[in-house]
This record gives C-alpha cells, sequence and structure tokens, in this order.
C-alpha cells in the first residue's frame, strides 16, 4: 500500500500546480488579458468578430487550436479550462463538453463506425450502458460486455477484427473493480483498437497516458468543481491525430460548455488539491471502521488488500479518492438496507458525488449487470465521504446500522 508520507507529498504537488494552472498570468497561450486579476473573467459570446475575411478565414482553419472562431466553438474561459484538465490529466489537449454523460459518449461517437464493435467493461456507468444498447445499436456498432478482471487471454478471445474502441472504467461503478489498464492497452492496441477509459474516480491519482490510455474521460461535475453545483465534462487525448478526431466529432455534434461552468469549474480546481487529502483520508477510516463491522461482508474500497483488483491499484495509483461501496451480509434483506440509508442525518441521499457532501445510495437493485460481476454477495450501498468531520459521519453510521438491525429482526 502506498505510504500516508508518499500520498502526503502527492497532494502537496497537486496543490501547487492547481493553484497556477489555467491562469492568464501563467499562461503565454491565454486567449484574453486578465489585466492582473488571479482568476480569469468569464468570457461569455457567441459572434466574434475579425478584421477582414482573410483573418477569419485563417483564423476558422485552426479548428483544431484553442482559437477564438465562434462562442460555441470555445471562449477564453473554456480554453483556460481545458488547459487546466490536460495538464492534471497527463495529455496534451482537452475537449470540454456539457456533462459528464456527454464525456463518456461523444469520445464514442467519434472513433465508432457502422459495423463497428465495442468491448465495454459490466460495471460501466449505467448511462454509458443505455448508450451502448440504444444509440449505438441503432447506428450498428455491436457491444459486448466483458468482466472488468478479466485476464489477458479472455480479452483477446473478445476482440474482433473490427474492435475499433476499448472502454475502461477502472473502478467500476458501484462495484469498484480496479482494472489493469496498461493490459487493456496493450491487447487494443495489438488489435489497432482505442482505449478509453473512464477516469473520474482516479483524477490526478491515475496518470492515464502513463499506462497506455487513448482517451481520458472526466466528469467535471465530481471532484473538478467539487461544490454540488454544475454539470461539465471533459475528454482528453495525448496524440494529435486522436485529438483531430475527438474535435471534430465534439464540433460536429454540437457540444456546448457553459462559461459560467467553466469558470465555477476552475474556481472549484484551486482547493481540488487539499479537499482531495482531506477526503481521501476521511473515506479510509471510514471504509476501515465499516470493515470491522460484523454487518458487514466487505468494503469495497480499492486501497484495501481485500478490494477487487487491489493490487493493480498499489501498482498504477498514486492514491485513493474518497467513493466506495460496502457490502452487507446475506441475512440482511434489501428493504432492511433503504431503511438504514433512509435513517442517515449527515449523510444525504444523492445519485451524484465528488462535491464537499457525504452521500449513501442503495447500489442494488438499481444497477445493471449482465455477468458474474453484478453477484456482490449481498445488498450493498455506495458511499461518498465528504468534508463533514469523520466522527460525526461515522456516529450517523452507527445509528444507520442499529437501523439495519432492527428491520431485519
Amino acid at each position: 500500500m502506498t505510504s500516508p508520507m508518499q500520498v502526503s507529498a502527492v497532494w502537496r504537488t497537486l496543490s501547487t500546480r492547481l493553484v497556477r494552472a489555467g491562469r492568464s498570468d501563467q499562461d503565454d497561450g491565454a486567449a484574453d488579458e486578465a489585466h492582473g486579476f488571479v482568476n480569469p473573467p468569464v468570457s461569455r459570446g457567441s459572434t466574434v468578430l475579425f478584421p477582414t475575411l482573410r483573418a477569419l478565414r485563417q483564423n476558422g482553419a485552426r479548428r483544431y487550436a484553442h482559437e477564438l472562431t465562434y462562442g460555441a466553438c470555445g471562449t477564453p474561459t473554456q480554453f483556460h479550462l481545458e488547459r487546466a484538465i490536460a495538464e492534471i490529466e497527463g495529455g496534451t489537449h482537452t475537449q470540454i463538453v456539457s456533462s459528464g454523460s456527454a464525456a463518456c459518449t461523444t469520445p464514442l461517437l467519434a472513433f465508432l463506425g457502422a459495423g463497428g464493435h465495442c468491448l465495454m467493461p459490466d460495471c460501466v456507468y449505467g448511462p454509458t450502458r443505455r448508450f451502448c444498447d440504444t444509440m449505438l445499436q441503432r447506428m450498428g456498432v455491436e457491444t459486448t460486455y466483458y468482466e472488468p478482471m478479466l485476464p489477458e487471454a479472455a480479452l483477446h478471445a473478445l476482440m474482433r477484427p473490427n474492435t475499433q474502441v476499448v472502454m475502461a472504467e477502472s473502478p467500476g461503478s458501484h462495484t469498484f473493480e480496479v482494472q489493469d489498464v496498461p493490459m487493456l492497452a496493450r491487447v487494443a492496441h495489438e488489435y489497432g483498437a482505442k482505449l478509453i477509459l473512464d477516469n473520474t474516480w482516479g483524477l490526478h491519482v491515475f496518470q492515464p497516458f502513463e499506462h497506455g490510455v487513448d482517451v481520458s474521460i472526466q466528469a467535471l461535475t465530481k471532484y473538478a468543481g467539487g461544490h454540488a453545483d454544475l454539470i461539465l465534462g471533459a475528454i482528453t487525448v495525448a496524440d494529435d491525430n486522436d485529438w483531430q478526431v475527438l474535435r471534430d466529432g465534439a464540433l460536429q455534434l454540437g457540444q456546448y460548455a457553459s462559461p459560467d461552468d467553466c469558470w465555477l469549474t476552475l474556481r472549484g480546481l484551486r482547493t481540488l488539491g487539499v479537499r482531495l487529502e482531506r477526503q481521501s483520508a476521511s473515506a479510509l477510516e471510514v471504509a476501515l471502521w465499516l470493515e470491522a463491522r460484523p454487518e458487514v461482508l466487505r468494503v469495497l474500497h480499492p486501497a484495501l488488500p481485500t478490494a477487487p483488483g487491489h493490487e493493480f491499484w498499489a501498482r498504477d495509483f498514486t492514491g485513493a479518492s474518497s467513493l466506495f461501496g460496502v457490502v452487507f451480509r446475506p441475512g440482511f434483506s434489501q428493504a432492511a438496507v433503504d431503511a438504514m440509508v433512509d435513517a442517515l442525518g449527515v449523510f444525504g441521499i444523492g445519485e451524484s458525488w465528488g462535491g464537499y457532501e457525504s452521500l449513501a445510495l442503495p447500489s442494488n437493485p438499481t444497477i445493471t449487470r449482465t455477468l458474474e460481476s453484478s453477484r456482490f454477495g449481498g445488498p450493498a450501498i455506495r458511499l461518498h465521504v465528504g468534508l463533514e468531520d469523520t466522527d460525526e459521519l461515522i456516529a450517523d453510521l452507527e445509528g444507520g446500522l442499529a437501523v439495519l438491525r432492527a428491520a431485519s429482526e
């Protein structure tokens, strides 16, 4: 397991970078002038005026660069955020889109074509699964769901000549499997496919392009925004050819990001390092407490040795998020688990995560799985640990577990 001293150094390095990333006074390529303000101003607009037709045509030809052409193609505020996210992710280009869901679907549309084949982990985010089973299917793209923890030989057996994309989500939604991303990348590239990763849980603590990922996705709604008050997504690449495909796809789909949400996300980034450090430590403390409880079968926290794929987390990650799962013993009913969640007071009930507030949500029967990965072994919940006092969070869970036991008698 990564030592506390190593983790602390990682967070300090991130905090220093985040203070400077995406600021006008730190960016020679900035498209606007901040006049010395620490935070770049919000730039709203649609029409961009040019002094001559020649200037308009020259600028329009540079749609792959962060150049002002038309408001729907990006504003200076968006460009600042794109540069900051690319730096955090370790890529070269980022496309900001309207939501985390759009960040998942836009690269699928950009890199898949009719008659193509996509491999999707069975633990994938629910809206991405629905998109594959409806929109992609109508477009003539076939999706095969695979066990997130499958061995390399099994992945080879699933690859086809028309496999264009291998998708990964590590850790998985609700089940929290940490995938062997370098292996997935190696096999995908052997067959000429792109590896797309939903890296929202691993923001900063997993560097996707160091492990062979072609396209990395962030739901900026979560940790980057950090305050549960915006909807935004990001798609990052490290290859110029991939950037042209992605940028073309985003523009053709009319993907647009609100300048106000971009500005709020930039503001949220400034405190991301200290928030993640605090929330990560609190989440591990809560997870260890739950692991010792008699009501709990297992805790699905990637930093715990008993979690699925912990060996890959220890090898590839420099830290952990504050989102994890809890599986209760089979003797507790789903109705009892629901009563426990309803009884919580400090933990709110909500489907998002990554903000400053703690949240709880039942994992079944709300999730959809088709393979072995759907079997938790008992009813489960997903917990997101925010910035509240850890002792109060544990006391809240202790009260909830009392309700769980009473509802099962």
